[in-house]
């Protein structure tokens, strides 16, 4: 690896063909190398979070995932019947246009996006974030992305926790101003997660983790659309 400095570790990791684990953990490895103070808060952020339980009360396979009405970039309205009216669907909680690690996800969702259709599912990513944000997303051309303001569906599924003044401080030292891009200075997220639905809305798998550099394993989740269409 010739990476000078984290910007080259997330470009070479996007473009690698690996597991999206090994992708996430070797993105993990560099912030470790070249962004210390991160890592570091990262790790107290998902002590604190875990200790506290956060997202033990999210919805569990064999549940209806909840309804939601949410607007894409495009301003339309998106309901959770749009998504499974055709089939199953991946419904996944990203932090937002910033986050290396969602990034790196989507980007893994958009080369499986052929394997999904092969059983008929769709992909829709929902953020904290302004539809003027996430319609400039590379990836809102391709899956759905719909803009959860206020994490209001978050909160309403037990994904939403308050980063902290450590984060807070942090990202405002290095230019990520989250409250411009959320429209609020609450500084809540969502914890990432992943859940696969059938085609009437009940959960077939799911991925729950207050460590947000984990993320589901595409291989799970093809797995879980197979079970889907049996």
């Amino acid at each position: 690896m010739n990476d000078k400095n984290l910007e080259d570790a997330f470009r070479r990791i996007c473009a690698s063909e690996a597991p999206l684990s090994e992708r996430l953990n070797a993105f993990s490895q560099a912030v470790h190398r070249f962004s210390l103070p991160f890592a570091n808060v990262y790790d107290a952020l998902v002590e604190r979070i875990r200790s506290g339980g956060a997202g033990q009360s999210a919805p569990n396979i064999g549940e209806q995932m909840p309804p939601f009405l949410l607007p894409d970039g495009r301003n339309r309205l998106v309901t959770l019947d749009d998504i499974v009216r055709d089939g199953p669907a991946v419904i996944s909680f990203n932090r937002g246009h910033w986050c290396e690690y969602c990034l790196i996800e989507l980007t893994a969702f958009r080369e499986a996006l052929k394997e999904f259709a092969l059983h008929g599912a769709r992909v829709v990513s929902i953020m904290p974030e302004s539809q003027a944000h996430i319609s400039e997303m590379d990836h809102h051309d391709v899956f759905t992305i719909v803009s959860d303001i206020d994490n209001g569906y978050a909160l309403e599924l037990g994904l939403a926790i308050w980063l902290g003044d450590d984060a807070r401080r942090l990202y405002l030292e290095h230019g990520l101003e989250l409250q411009k891009y959320s429209g609020n200075d609450t500084w809540f997220l969502p914890i990432p997660a992943t859940f696969v639905v059938d085609k009437d809305g009940r959960i077939i798998d799911r991925y729950v983790d207050p460590d947000f550099r984990n993320r589901m394993e595409i291989a799970d989740i093809l797995s879980a659309l197979r079970r889907a269409a049996e």
